[in-house]
């Protein structure tokens, strides 16, 4: 019996359906894809169109559509589940994005009811309100928001989190640019703090993936989303040491690896994170495992 024929990367957008077919799979689970109101969504698609200090590089938004034409394409896609993360920068926004993502995500099928918090007095107040309107994922972006994630304020959020077991997407590496509160040391402290939380490090903790591999394996409910690495615009800034591919396989196949895209802001096509994630020929069962079966199981989707 000869072996079955290798997926095929999607060269384009239009072939992912094709690539979700071949690996026998439902569609694709997207952890990392960011819907914000109107006004904030204009604001930080300016701050990338200026490059500005946290960005660090030209950045050209791909997707600079409606909410409603990219959900549609979303769902032409295949991703099946997705997340609308946003994220608060300053005191007094957190309760307002919250009401905006879990309404979003009321009245668009299959989009994950997400949620955020900042270090302020009444984080576990309106923390408490989005778990009980089941809020599934939480967003926290210290780069952005420039505070240290063992803040005092957050240690009754952090604990009700864990309670509850929801996850907590975070972007806590350094890349594309390192701030005071970036890095593994910080989120280490958090979890010495907190062991049981269920946090997802987004861009696999980017540019120190070690760090954040061992971060993963050390703690039961630690996972990575793979946001942006392994396409061509990441790696020219923060290539993923080859010699880590065998671990993140085993990562992967031990549920702790999910997709992540930062869909729709991306300088490229979605199809190249699925490509990049494709020619790491970690095989086929790692992809389901990535694609749909480790969020699936995360979130218990139908």
């Amino acid at each position: 019996m000869t072996d079955p024929a290798p997926v095929v990367p999607p060269a384009a957008d239009d072939r992912v359906p094709d690539f979700c077919r071949d690996l026998g799979l439902p569609g694709l689970a997207d952890v990392h894809v960011h819907f914000l109101p109107p006004r904030l969504l204009r604001r930080v698609w300016a701050y990338f169109d200026a490059a500005g200090p946290l960005v660090g590089t030209e950045w050209p938004i791909r997707y600079r559509w409606s909410d409603a034409d990219r959900v549609a394409h979303l769902r032409r896609l295949g991703v099946r589940a997705f997340s609308a993360l946003a994220y608060a920068h300053r005191p007094g926004m957190a309760a307002e994005l919250n009401r905006w993502t879990l309404d979003f995500a009321h009245d668009t099928p299959g989009c994950l009811a997400s949620a955020t918090f900042y270090p302020e007095p009444d984080a576990p107040v309106y923390v408490e309100a989005a778990l009980a309107e089941g809020a599934q994922v939480f967003k926290l972006h210290l780069q952005v928001g420039g505070f240290s994630p063992t803040d005092p304020a957050l240690d009754p959020v952090w604990g009700m989190l864990s309670d509850a077991g929801v996850p907590v997407v975070v972007h806590a590496g350094h890349a594309p640019v390192g701030t005071t509160h970036t890095g593994p040391d910080p989120f280490a402290a958090l979890l010495a703090r907190h062991p049981r939380l269920t946090a997802v490090v987004a861009h696999l903790g980017a540019p120190d993936y070690r760090a954040f591999l061992d971060l993963a394996e050390t703690y039961e409910r630690v996972r990575l989303d793979t946001t942006m690495a392994f396409t061509p615009f990441f790696d020219q800034f923060v290539p993923f040491p080859a010699d880590e591919l065998p671990r993140l396989r085993e990562l992967g196949l031990a549920g702790k690896v999910l997709l992540g895209s930062d869909f729709p802001n991306i300088p490229y096509p979605y199809a190249d994170q699925l490509t990049g994630l494709a020619r790491l020929d970690l095989g086929d069962d790692w992809l389901r495992a990535v694609c749909w079966n480790n969020a699936a199981a995360l979130f218990d989707l139908p």
